[in-house]
């Protein structure tokens, strides 16, 4: 395969995704797949209260954004992320990167980059 495949992984606050799927468009990224997804990192949850009791919430609604990427350069991909995402803030999210072996379009069978386009 010549051309290197790339999946990358953001969990955003939910707030977020708007300005990242319109950052990403203007560098080239025309698809991709949003999940609405519950985790926790270093700020493990909040407290809140429900008719006068106290609880944890753990888990935090984020959105999680996904895209393989082959044309686009997966560092532009980085920088436009963290550029649109980082507010200085715990729960900024985080970035996954991994490589991508095959890619394979369901309807014409199609496979690799030619399935991505």
């Amino acid at each position: 395969m010549a051309d290197e495949m790339t999946r990358i992984e953001i969990i955003i606050r939910q707030s977020q995704l708007e300005d990242l799927k319109n950052e990403l468009n203007k560098i080239g990224i025309n698809g991709m797949t949003v999940t609405n997804v519950l985790g926790y990192g270093v700020q493990k949850g909040h407290k809140q209260i429900y008719r006068g009791t106290e609880y944890t919430v753990d888990l935090l609604p984020k959105v999680k954004v996904e895209m393989v990427v082959c044309s686009v350069p997966v560092q532009t991909v980085v920088d436009t992320a963290i550029k649109t995402l980082r507010t200085g803030e715990i729960g900024d999210g985080k970035i996954f990167i991994s490589p991508v072996s095959r890619v394979i379009k369901i309807r014409t069978g199609e496979e690799d980059k030619e399935a991505l386009l």
